[in-house]
């Protein structure tokens, strides 16, 4: 009897500890990500900040020219910093049909269900008299008006939360050890925005379905992908590449615009020096006033809490 009860609670200290054991590896990890969530607040309001510096302070910047972005080492952690200027995206609002089809398309839609799609974009914002084809409008109430915000889209007939905030599609091709067997494919919201650029898009942020939308070649959006992961490019090196990059070059910018979306994904410290698993990634939409006008010259227009970055 005596061994029994002893192989009993054995088994009961046993259970114990691995409850206590589970319950305070979860209790470090929600831990990391609170710390983690206001690392990352700090390095978008740094980066805010060091951006504006670049305006006020040309010959002292922080961030580099053109820079898409930053990287911050701070004593409790580090943080990978995402510069985004909305020009980066298309405007929702005024994209001409025949390119909002093209991006649709770009994102893997097929082109019936693309055509749905970019139908009932153009009616939703009230551009039916731009139409691709006399099909009839999606049937959800309300008449056409701006959007004023671009996750009105998830309203728009077809439109899925895959298309608009992105998914992941199995790789193609042969694969090779260590290779992801999943990658990451854009939504609309990574591509449209009601900031967006009504003309050129930024060279150095834009999307490959955004490239592709405005009409550059799949050969010209690898070249470009390529050269500006080297180092960011320049009014000149974008000037060298535009003869390549065909007729489509036109549609290409830097930088420019007020409104920035800053993305930061941080990482803690531990205790022994180590950097913690959890990753947490917030975001702002940044709208830059006129320097000395406005105080504070930095707006905060979105925030975002949970967001997605690679």
């Amino acid at each position: 009897m005596v061994l029994w009860i002893s192989a009993a609670l054995a088994a009961i200290a046993f259970s114990l500890a691995n409850t206590v054991r589970g319950e305070t590896d979860r209790t470090s990890t929600v831990l990391d990500e609170v710390r983690g969530y206001y690392l990352a607040t700090g390095a978008v309001d740094r980066a805010a900040l060091e951006l504006l510096w670049a305006v006020s302070y040309q010959g002292e910047r922080k961030i580099k020219e053109g820079a898409a972005w930053v990287d911050y080492t701070f004593p409790s952690g580090v943080a990978h910093v995402e510069l985004i200027p909305e020009t980066a995206k298309l405007d929702v609002n005024s994209v001409p049909p025949d390119r909002l089809m093209r991006l649709v398309t770009a994102l893997g839609v097929e082109p019936g269900p693309a055509m749905e799609i970019t139908e009932g974009i153009l009616a939703r914002r009230g551009g039916a008299g731009g139409a691709l084809s006399p099909s009839p409008a999606p049937s959800f109430p309300g008449h056409g008006a701006s959007l004023q915000e671009v996750e009105e889209l998830l309203s728009v007939r077809g439109i899925t939360p895959e298309i608009f905030y992105g998914t992941y599609v199995p790789a193609q091709g042969n694969l090779g050890s260590g290779e992801p067997r999943l990658i990451r494919r854009s939504g609309l919201v990574e591509c449209l925005s009601v900031f967006g650029s009504k003309g050129p898009v930024d060279a150095n942020t834009a999307d490959p379905a955004v490239l592709e939308a405005i009409g550059l070649t799949p050969d010209g959006i690898q070249l470009l992908l390529q050269q500006r992961r080297n180092a960011p490019l320049t009014p000149e090196r974008l000037g060298q590449l535009a003869p390549m990059l065909g007729p489509a070059a036109q549609f290409l910018r830097l930088e420019g615009n007020s409104v920035v979306t800053i993305r930061a994904t941080a990482r803690v410290r531990l205790p022994n020096g180590q950097l913690s698993d959890m990753k947490r990634t917030v975001a702002a939409q940044v709208k830059y006033m006129p320097y000395g006008a406005y105080d504070p010259p930095v707006h905060i227009l979105r925030w975002y809490d949970a967001t997605w970055s690679n």
